[in-house]
């Protein structure tokens, strides 16, 4: 099968389980599954726990986040959305009404169910229809490269973009579309889209960004960020006011961590590696998370 034929297909089939998958004793079914065979990373009901587990933390337990102290086996198996996630929410304030979702990263039925988005206006920006958006309660949906978005300056009380700026920049032709001309390999193309983010977002208002962390990799299709690139991101971006988070999937769960912690973190892509980790590594290793104020 072809490059082009597979991403098809993924689609299609991604398309076909969307309506399924909102039944919720469909739901019950993959999970069972998932867990009687081993809560492996990726494997047939991960996406639906994951999102379970999301949504609990969410609506149910943002107290961890507050404390800035993770239960015991926190997040075990799950890749860095369990964390990236629920830091999030809990750091959005409530003043924050109108909000750009760079990269799309909101825009599963699960989260825009959740009550802390309720009365909220989303907006959603990304590379290209993913054939299943959720416009139940998004007033915009628009298909655009975020180095040159549509909406004016000032536009946005707040910025979400949750692992994103990971891919700006690299071939996103492997996975997410079709289109050659976003075949491309340039490390620092990142900086671009923070100075475009800055631009849409008031002055006062915050961005919260997040990004895998560690080691410098190139996986052709996302790199992990390091010290030198998340530096350059802060300094490009020059916020009136800035806090980093840093989190760190080890002996088996999701910490809180720091810089010089994380700072060998690798990236285990299963596409690549194929074999599940003993510990349940589902993606980055580690994750920085970044709250700057314009």
């Amino acid at each position: 099968m072809t490059e082009k034929n597979n991403y098809i297909w993924c689609k299609f089939k991604n398309f076909l389980k969307r309506p399924i998958l909102n039944i919720s004793f469909v739901r019950w079914v993959f999970v069972l599954i998932y867990k009687c065979r081993g809560r492996k990373p990726w494997s047939f009901g991960y996406s639906v726990y994951k999102f379970n587990c999301v949504k609990h933390i969410v609506e149910s337990s943002l107290n961890f986040f507050s404390q800035e102290k993770l239960p015991q086996n926190y997040g075990f198996g799950l890749d860095e959305r369990i964390v990236e996630y629920p830091w999030f929410f809990s750091r959005l304030k409530s003043s924050e009404m109108t909000i750009l979702d760079a990269g799309s990263i909101l825009n599963h039925s699960d989260i825009l169910s959740m009550s802390l988005l309720k009365d909220r206006k989303l907006h959603i920006s990304t590379l290209l229809y993913e054939g299943f958006p959720e416009t139940s309660n998004v007033p915009s949906y628009v298909f655009e490269d975020i180095r040159e978005m549509c909406y004016k300056d000032e536009f946005f009380d707040a910025v979400a973009c949750i692992s994103t700026l990971e891919h700006v920049g690299m071939d996103n032709s492997f996975i997410y579309t079709s289109d050659k001309t976003k075949m491309e390999n340039d490390k620092y193309a990142f900086l671009t889209a923070a100075s475009e983010l800055k631009r849409v977002l008031r002055v006062g208002g915050t961005i919260y960004l997040t990004m895998p962390y560690g080691k410098y990799q190139n996986l052709k299709w996302f790199q992990v960020f390091d010290s030198e690139m998340v530096k350059a991101l802060v300094e490009r971006f020059s916020p009136s006011k800035f806090s980093e988070t840093y989190f760190k999937y080890e002996n088996s769960q999701w910490n809180y961590s720091n810089a010089h912690a994380c700072r060998d973190g690798y990236y285990f892509d299963i596409r690549n590696e194929g074999e599940v980790q003993k510990d349940r590594l589902a993606a980055a290793q580690s994750v920085v998370c970044l709250e700057m104020v314009k």
